[in-house]
């Protein structure tokens, strides 16, 4: 996760305002994250409604836990780990029974956008003719491939890319070295660029 624009408290701050008994502490650490979390949740589960309820599962872990937290890690190093166990015990639970849906809206309970997906970003800008529909097919491309990619690799390029988190707080959450992350990212990003080399001079055009 960032840091915190100037002037605004840091995740820490806010929880020990929260320990403290100031309640909107806590709505603001939830504000703060929970775009990233629902895209994180989504792009693991693939089903709107599961990712719903697992959002609400997570806070509700972390809102139990949390005056036992230990400042020795990072408070958004605790909420994606608490997240992605859940998203595992999910995946063990309904394994025979995933949702077939590549992609859903990314919108966290209708209140806020989620931000756009690296398909939308490329879509952005350019002749409009066409644009739309070759959008929708790159998005639909990109997510059926970072579901393609080893369980290992997706993990790591979800967590960067929808929790924006550094290396060093991913290897955190999955438990595994700094460098062994960052290899995981390289090649997944490989993997992502070989599944979408046919719209390579579409995105160059629109850069």
């Amino acid at each position: 996760m960032p840091a915190p624009p100037p002037g605004q408290p840091t995740d820490e701050e806010l929880l020990e305002r929260f320990r403290a008994g100031e309640r909107r502490a806590f709505d603001a650490l939830m504000k703060r994250h929970e775009v990233g979390l629902f895209n994180f949740i989504l792009r693991s589960v693939r089903d709107r409604a599961t990712a719903e309820e697992l959002l609400q599962d997570t806070w509700i872990r972390v809102l139990s836990g949390i005056r036992d937290f230990q400042r020795a890690s990072k408070f958004s190093t605790w909420v994606y780990t608490v997240a992605r166990n859940l998203c595992i015990d999910h995946a063990r639970k309904a394994v025979l029974r995933r949702h077939p849906s590549l992609d859903q809206s990314s919108r966290s309970n209708g209140s806020s956008s989620d931000g756009p997906t690296l398909g939308e970003q490329l879509a952005d800008g350019g002749p409009r003719a066409d644009r739309s529909a070759i959008s929708k097919e790159l998005q639909e491309k990109l997510v059926a491939a970072i579901h393609e990619l080893p369980d290992d690799q997706r993990e790591v390029f979800m967590l960067r890319e929808y929790g924006a988190l550094p290396f060093k707080d991913i290897a955190d959450i999955v438990g595994a070295p700094e460098n062994t992350v960052k290899s995981r990212m390289r090649y997944a990003l490989e993997r992502l660029q070989s599944a979408l080399a046919e719209y390579e001079e579409y995105a160059r055009a629109l850069g």
